[in-house]
């Protein structure tokens, strides 16, 4: 059976949700983060990078949460939360589903280890490393995480949905990004459309049952 290597509150509550909306049956191995939030040593039994998420199936171990979705579209899907090919909106969830981490992660985790620098560092270099680490935020990060938040509030303008007006693994796949900039980035803030765009996905009953399957999830909440 396939099965899920589940890091709690991590990305592969997606492949969770995916599964739920392809009705794929799975079995989750848990594994629970250290307290420095890093994964635990034995998920590099599965993977030598030892991250998640990670799929084990038919004697494939498949990483990268990209690559997962296109293999369990492929294997599993039948044509389904993937556009027809050779269209604009097949273009477009092929982009989305590499463009959320491949772009819209990289400021979200800068703002993040910034955030959290400060609060690591030694008492007496904490004055230096916040001063530092606010400078990152103010001319860097900041700027950069509101162009990506405007880009998504412009193109859910044009579209219900990422690839167009049918809900995909490609919105699967951007719940991520949008999550964690609700949670840590102001997302709220102006930009309407993507919020509405989590409520929608908060609202299906695949996502409800991948939470209750998967356990505390935070990085949205």
């Amino acid at each position: 059976m396939l099965t899920v290597h589940h890091l709690n509150n991590s990305r592969s509550q997606r492949v969770l949700w995916l599964l739920e909306e392809l009705g794929v049956p799975y079995e989750i191995v848990r594994y629970q983060r250290q307290p420095d939030m890093r994964a635990p040593k034995e998920l590099r039994a599965i993977h030598p990078l030892g991250k998640s998420p990670v799929i084990t199936d038919n004697g494939n171990t498949i990483a990268e949460s990209g690559a997962i979705i296109e293999y369990l579209i492929a294997t599993y899907g039948n044509g389904r939360l993937i556009p027809p090919p050779n269209t604009p909106e097949r273009l477009r969830f092929t982009y989305w589903l590499h463009y959320a981490e491949g772009s819209a992660m990289q400021p979200l985790l800068l703002k993040l280890l910034f955030t959290l620098m400060p609060k690591r560092a030694p008492a007496l270099l904490r004055p230096l490393v916040r001063k530092v680490s606010n400078q990152a935020l103010t001319a860097l990060v900041n700027p950069q995480l509101k162009q990506h938040m405007d880009y998504w509030e412009g193109e859910l303008a044009k579209s219900e949905w990422f690839a167009g007006n049918e809900f995909t693994a490609a919105d699967i796949q951007m719940s991520f990004p949008l999550e964690a900039a609700q949670a840590r980035g102001g997302l709220e803030q102006g930009h309407p459309k993507a919020m509405a765009f989590l409520e929608r996905i908060h609202a299906r009953p695949a996502y409800a049952r991948a939470l209750e399957k998967g356990g505390p999830y935070q990085v949205g909440r």
